[in-house]
């Protein structure tokens, strides 16, 4: 192999190696002497995902040209930037994660014949540059994401747009129309089915957590009021820390009510009144920011891994406002909420799985995943809440360790499924880390502080904090894993997901 002045250099490698004599180069000290290791393309025909993510590493000068399919028809630069940047916007507004959302912009750009492109992701910014040649000025066009849901179903279309452009089978004018297809495409489940998911997982996680039937109704139905009082204030434009503080505060009311009178109903003594709020905590928890927070910072996208972080901060302080002031109120009248009574949770193995699954049947639901996703999430929620079982409850290892260990297999699994069906690994990933969040554990870290023992309260908080980490780091070091040993389709045959492109 020699470069331009036809100096040997060895394979694989890129960097200078030296002149004759092998005497150093000028700047060899700034260089490993043995070279920088080049970066492998994976082949023709692998994921896109993978393909434009290794190539967003790459310089772009050293970046391979982009395959002309059709070099009589020419596209319009600007027109190829809008719709890169209005797919990268539906992404990143889905809470996909930042490499992912750069490496689909830099697929739909690359694949319409763009090649010195450069994409950037922050939370709340888009843009795009793109340089015709080195003698030229660059275009550059950026987009602000003003609105953010949770909308899977959604974010499965794009990925199969994306899918279908980047294999060259949608044209820019058929992109804009499918994209405009998908804007319009309604949720899959309306307003009155997402209240009624927030009730039933409220209700599973009571159980989860040693719960009965009156403290399943009890959560569900403090659940439910929670959730129609934040679309309530959602409705009236007001800001997610005020809607999350007031949909925390019907499950804590409903605590203190159930343990101050729970006396009065017939076969209800020694119901466990935490179970209720912790449940109606589970149900609020911002599991799919912190997975996205922790995703962009290991991935090196530390700014948007700043922002979603303190995006969770303030959600969770907002959590935190509105329970704790129902505490305050119901320790004021004489509520006996005992913090002892987490001794108990962990009773019946088998109830607890199948309240995991429903749990997790539940989260997806409130994702807008499709319906063909559900009972695929719904059994990776029970096999991460049946290894943290095994791990935990039966071996009596750390609680942290079994939470990262069944958030891995999460990852993984996620992955494997993500792949299979050639979208994101979101919808399969997000509903099942819902049985491992820190539910229990952040309430009895308030709990504590409103009883005055803040040296308590502070360590279950903070324990609480390692659990949501373990979660995150977990479920990142599966999908890694599973990007390391899976092997990549090769090029023969026409991939599975094109057919499933078509229809949007």
């Amino acid at each position: 192999m020699t470069d331009e002045q036809g100096e040997h250099k060895e394979p694989g490698r890129r960097g200078e190696q030296g002149r004759a004599g092998g005497e150093p180069v000028m700047g060899s000290a700034f260089t490993p002497p043995e070279g920088v290791p080049m970066v492998v393309l994976p082949p023709e025909g692998a994921l896109w995902q993978d393909r434009m993510r290794t190539m967003l590493r790459m310089p772009s000068t050293e970046r391979p040209a982009p395959a002309v399919r059709h070099p009589a028809t020419t596209v319009s630069v600007p027109r190829v930037l809008d719709l890169t940047l209005r797919i990268g916007e539906l992404l990143l507004a889905g809470g996909e994660g930042a490499e992912d959302v750069e490496a689909a912009m830099f697929g739909v750009a690359f694949a319409y014949g763009l090649a010195r492109v450069e994409p950037t992701a922050t939370f709340t910014l888009l843009g795009i540059s793109y340089q015709p040649a080195l003698t030229e000025p660059p275009v550059t066009m950026s987009r602000t994401v003003r609105r953010r849901g949770t909308d899977y179903t959604r974010l499965a279309a794009v990925f199969h747009l994306v899918d279908g452009i980047t294999a060259h089978e949608v044209s820019l004018e058929d992109a804009y129309r499918r994209l405009a297809d998908i804007r319009r495409n309604r949720h899959p489940y309306g307003s009155w089915a997402l209240t009624g998911a927030a009730g039933l997982l409220a209700g599973a996680a009571s159980i989860l957590v040693g719960g009965n039937l009156i403290i399943f109704v009890a959560a569900a139905v403090a659940a439910m009021l929670g959730d129609r009082l934040a679309w309530l204030l959602a409705g009236r434009g007001l800001p997610e820390f005020y809607q999350f503080a007031v949909a925390a505060m019907p499950a804590a009311a409903m605590g203190v009510v159930v343990d101050r009178y729970a006396h009065w109903i017939p076969g209800a003594t020694g119901v466990q009144s935490s179970a209720v709020i912790t449940g109606g905590l589970f149900a609020l928890l911002p599991g799919r920011a912190l997975v996205a927070a922790v995703q962009d910072g290991l991935t090196g996208f530390y700014i948007t891994a700043s922002a979603r972080l303190l995006e969770v901060v303030y959600l969770v302080v907002g959590i935190v406002i509105g329970v704790t002031l129902i505490l305050y109120a119901g320790v004021g009248l004489g509520a006996d909420l005992n913090p002892d009574q987490a001794l108990r949770a962990y009773d019946h193995p088998w109830v607890q799985l199948v309240a995991a699954m429903v749990l997790t049947l539940a989260f997806a639901v409130l994702l807008q995943c499709e319906r063909g996703v559900l009972v695929l999430a719904t059994l990776n929620g029970g096999v991460a809440w049946t290894v943290y079982g095994v791990l935990h409850q039966q071996a009596g290892g750390n609680q942290v360790a079994s939470t990262a260990a069944a958030a891995g297999l999460v990852g993984l699994f996620g992955q494997l499924m993500a792949r299979y069906r050639y979208v994101s690994v979101l919808p399969y990933v997000t509903a099942a880390i819902g049985p491992l969040l820190p539910g229990s554990a952040t309430y009895f870290g308030l709990l504590a502080v409103t009883q005055h023992h803040l040296s308590q309260g502070l360590t279950q908080l903070t324990k609480a904090a390692a659990l949501a980490m373990a979660i995150a780091i977990g479920v990142n070091l599966g999908n890694e894993i599973a990007r390391l040993v899976l092997k990549t389709p090769g090029p023969p045959g026409p991939r599975r997901a094109a057919k499933r492109t078509r229809g949007f």
